[in-house]
């Protein structure tokens, strides 16, 4: 039987599949806030001289980006709740898998963006009295933060598709939210195309966005 393409079906779908974006996007902007602090955090740890401060970073870091997210996920929601005895709502539980997973990687860009600064800018800090913490709060910082946007950014796109595996532990997501359209209308190729779109269409906002920003830190650097 040929195959009959019916758009009226994605259109329909939009208003149900808008509520999973809304909880993609949710979970995406919660858990990259709290990501960003952890990797933040993390990175800082990891250029640190203390070696045992270092160490506990990098036992993270590498945990981390040396496991599935999947797996981290069922683990947080199915196998830590059996040890701890505690149930974790599937939204928190996804915040927290968003915000865990994107530390790590954000760690490392913050790590690298900050020994990308010369070393003599901290030099020169401390000449001027400055202590090691102000110098990097009022020098080093700023100067690595336009340099962390573009990976940063590309992280935020990374965090936002992989929203869609939370959709094992039952979070209602955008993929899952177009999951439970096609098993009431079996029409997976309008929905699951509508579903691509819509992610598409949030990638690229997202790009957008961060490139506007880059470019106005730029001109901003130059005045």
């Amino acid at each position: 039987m040929a195959f009959d393409f019916e758009p009226s079906v994605m259109i329909d779908s939009i208003p149900t599949l808008l509520v999973g974006a809304k909880m993609t996007i949710i979970i995406t902007v919660g858990g990259l806030f709290f990501g960003f602090l952890l990797g933040a955090i993390a990175g800082l740890m990891k250029l640190s001289r203390n070696m045992f401060v270092r160490r506990i970073a990098g036992v993270y870091v590498e945990t981390i980006r040396g496991t599935p997210m999947l797996v981290q996920a069922m683990f947080l929601y199915f196998g830590l709740p059996m040890a701890i005895g505690i149930r974790i709502p599937a939204v928190v539980a996804g915040i927290v898998i968003i915000a865990v997973n994107s530390g790590a990687y954000i760690a490392e860009i913050v790590r690298g963006a900050v020994q990308s600064i010369n070393v003599g800018q901290m030099e020169a800090g401390r000449t001027i009295g400055l202590t090691r913490g102000q110098t990097m709060r009022y020098i080093i910082w700023p100067q690595a933060f336009k340099r962390m946007i573009p990976p940063l950014g590309n992280q935020f796109i990374i965090s936002l598709k992989d929203t869609s595996l939370l959709m094992i532990i039952g979070v209602g997501e955008l993929l899952r939210t177009g999951d439970e359209i096609v098993a009431v209308n079996f029409r997976a190729f309008e929905v699951y195309l509508t579903v691509g779109i819509m992610y598409l269409c949030m990638t690229m906002s997202i790009a957008k966005a961060l490139g506007m920003l880059e470019k106005r830190l730029h001109l901003k650097s130059q005045r």
